[in-house]
């Protein structure tokens, strides 16, 4: 008869051993799962789990003498499973700002950062041309995360948000709220007009839109298995239907000289500057690569003229 009893686990339990062994226990135990980054997001959720920063986790650590939180070997199981981590925290970090999220609304990644860094350097650019403030429109805003970072860095800007998933947009205006920012955030579809009281007004659009092909499957099951389908999927067999009708929409919105900025794919590097220049009133259209080389936002100045 087989020997059905329990083995012994390879790596002892978080909440048997003291903090430190605990996290390295977690650390070898979400390597083992195909985790990217384990030991960062064995120290996150330990730093939940106890209510603190990871840099608090991290001395604890070195001091020794503290007891790993009971609740730790749960979520170590639950991100082991490939639940994102920033559900579990409830919390992802952003540039300067930490957002809240979870079911419903898309996590916020850090290749977004290259848009934003791109923005800010038009928001500047603007602010010295004009007498007035810069206005800028984030399209398909999501958690809030692009259109709050610019407004948390450039105070001075005016900005406004779009957002199509009642679940997204309350996320959204929740981290608003939160963190006392002065942004105007509609629900509604960034394929459709918009904010008419600033047609051909806008200095700066921003826009994360949803760009996987239609029938593609994410290979990461954080994003697969637990982002909204409808912040996901473009629309189309190559990701940018949708994509090309928000741009459609920025058009109407940007004063002649405006800027358009728009994250893809990596794969898309080439194929949406090209539909851009090809499909709107735009110039200049340029593509930029994020922190890890990877084409990731292109960039395109509004012509003159009405929407093409």
């Amino acid at each position: 008869m087989d020997d059905l009893s329990p083995r012994p686990s390879h790596h002892p339990r978080p909440d048997a051993v003291d903090l430190r062994t605990a996290v390295r226990a977690a650390t070898a135990r979400l390597r083992e799962a195909g985790i990217p980054s384990p030991e960062v997001d064995a120290v996150e959720l330990a730093a939940h789990a106890l209510g603190v920063d990871a840099r608090e986790v991290r001395r604890l650590m070195v001091l020794g003498g503290r007891a790993a939180p009971p609740s730790l070997a749960t979520l170590v199981d639950e991100r082991a499973s490939r639940v994102p981590l920033q559900h579990l925290t409830g919390r992802a970090h952003f540039r300067h700002l930490t957002l809240a999220v979870g079911p419903g609304v898309f996590v916020p990644r850090p290749e977004t950062e290259t848009l934003v860094e791109l923005a800010l350097a038009e928001v500047d650019r603007a602010a010295g041309r004009k007498g007035e403030p810069v206005r800028v429109v984030d399209l398909c805003c999501g958690s809030g995360a692009i259109a709050l970072s610019l407004k948390h860095e450039r105070p001075d800007a005016v900005v406004r948000g779009l957002e199509v998933s009642p679940d997204a947009w309350a996320w959204a205006t929740s981290n608003r709220d939160r963190l006392g920012l002065d942004v105007r955030l509609d629900l509604g579809d960034a394929t459709q007009p918009c904010f008419g009281d600033w047609a051909g007004t806008v200095d700066v659009v921003t826009v994360n839109p949803p760009y996987i092909p239609v029938g593609a499957v994410p290979l990461d099951p954080e994003v697969r298995d637990h982002d909204p389908d409808v912040a996901l999927y473009g629309g189309s067999e190559d990701g940018l239907a949708i994509p090309l009708r928000t741009a459609a929409t920025a058009a109407a919105l940007l004063r002649p000289g405006g800027l358009l900025l728009m994250e893809h794919a990596d794969s898309q590097g080439e194929s949406l500057p090209r539909r851009l220049a090809a499909a709107g009133p735009w110039t200049g259209v340029t593509d930029h690569l994020d922190l890890s080389g990877r084409p990731r936002v292109s960039t395109a100045r509004r012509l003159p003229g009405g929407p093409s």
